[in-house]
């Protein structure tokens, strides 16, 4: 088994980004080929939309990255920021919680003892 080396490496700037057009590089932005948001996507034209979609598991991280990016300009970089971001964080610290001791409500029932 040989191993080879992926197109682009973890800590590596993407492969579509140009210094020279896009100016400084921006995490939260994609810079590939721009496409209509889904938004604005017939149901007839959905299917074509999707395949034209990386489902690739890299890709799916980049995905990722991008969006917490995206979240952290909008409300933890910010120098005069809310406590949006508070409450955010305590929001889903209690989902997550709350999910992982999901049995433990489940099994206990409320009876109505006479």
């Amino acid at each position: 088994m040989v191993w080879e080396a992926p197109n682009s490496r973890i800590g590596d700037y993407p492969a579509e980004y140009n210094q020279k057009v896009h100016g400084p590089y921006d995490p939260a932005r994609y810079y590939g080929p721009r496409d209509t948001p889904l938004g604005e996507v017939k149901l007839g034209e959905l299917q074509k939309w999707l395949g034209r979609r990386n489902f690739h598991p890299r890709a799916m991280v980049q995905c990722a990255s991008r969006a917490t990016w995206r979240w952290r300009h909008k409300y933890v970089f910010p120098v005069r920021s809310n406590a949006a971001f508070l409450y955010q964080f305590i929001f889903c610290t209690s989902i997550f919680y709350y999910t992982i001791n999901y049995k433990k409500f489940w099994d206990h029932a409320h009876y109505k003892y006479h």
